[in-house]
């Protein structure tokens, strides 16, 4: 389904409804992301328990549209996120975001959208000049090699051992790096994602948040910073994965599921 915004801009979905009197999960994705992140494990576990799920793409992803000159930086894809919602009007949304996406659903929520409870997926961290090298470093090499260098590159620092073996089918093959036009929407998005603001107003975020880490994470997890930000949370519930990494939605699909569902029938 595509939700139209403008002129050459629209939103790609995917929504099914709840249960009566269950939740609906909204998804967002990672820079990188897509739909198919959540429904290839997590969503059909959860619509089997009645929750209704929402996913889609941010322009400059998959099946989305994006119009040429564009800024696709976070306060369009959270403005999209809000529209989307106001659209389908699912009954007590609960943002999932995963990296970046959870930085997007706060920002949502302290901009005044409803939300019932919001889960960040290896999404805490600083700004600083780890994070701004990490994301510049990103993009450069995206315009290099695209995104098979960029996953050739991080993906052992990223993610658990078992889902890096499970990808090497994927992964450093034999054919050469493309890279990636500044035109194209995945760049675009990497380009812009460098301006985001991390530095949250944690505390105002008065809603129930769950907090889900994967300590295989070598990029972006740091446990100092991750501990210091989450006790400026009000209301949080942590969860943590010792095998897995920054890709629990892929690395780990069922346990993410359960932890989700526990989380909305906690917050029921």
């Amino acid at each position: 389904m595509m939700l139209k915004l403008g002129a050459g801009q629209a939103l790609y979905y995917e929504y099914e409804a709840p249960a009566p009197g269950k939740p609906v999960f909204v998804f967002i994705n990672a820079l990188t992301g897509s739909t198919t992140a959540w429904q290839a494990e997590i969503g059909p576990i959860l619509r089997k328990q009645g929750f209704g799920t929402l996913c889609y793409n941010f322009r400059g992803q998959a099946e989305s549209v994006f119009a040429e000159g564009e800024v696709l930086d976070a306060d369009t894809i959270t403005g999209d996120l809000m529209k989307l919602v106001e659209e389908i009007a699912p009954p007590d949304p609960i943002l999932v975001g995963l990296s970046i996406g959870g930085l997007y659903g706060a920002q949502a929520f302290l901009k005044g959208m409803n939300v019932h409870g919001l889960v960040l997926i290896n999404t805490l961290r600083k700004p600083g000049t780890v994070l701004s090298w990490i994301n510049e470093a990103a993009s450069r090499a995206a315009g290099l090699g695209g995104a098979g260098l960029i996953m050739d590159m991080y993906l052992p620092m990223l993610v658990g051992p078992v889902f890096l073996e499970k990808m090497r089918g994927n992964c450093l093959g034999d054919a050469p790096y493309t890279a990636m036009e500044e035109s194209e929407g995945a760049m675009q998005l990497m380009l812009h994602s460098r301006s985001a603001n991390w530095d949250v107003d944690y505390e105002k975020l008065s809603l129930p948040v769950l907090v889900m880490t994967g300590l295989r994470d070598r990029v972006f997890y740091n446990a100092a910073d991750v501990a210091e930000l989450q006790k400026r949370l009000s209301n949080v519930r942590e969860i943590t994965y010792a095998d897995y990494g920054h890709l629990l939605p892929m690395e780990a699909g069922a346990e993410t599921a359960s932890a989700l569902a526990g989380f909305a029938d906690s917050i029921a």
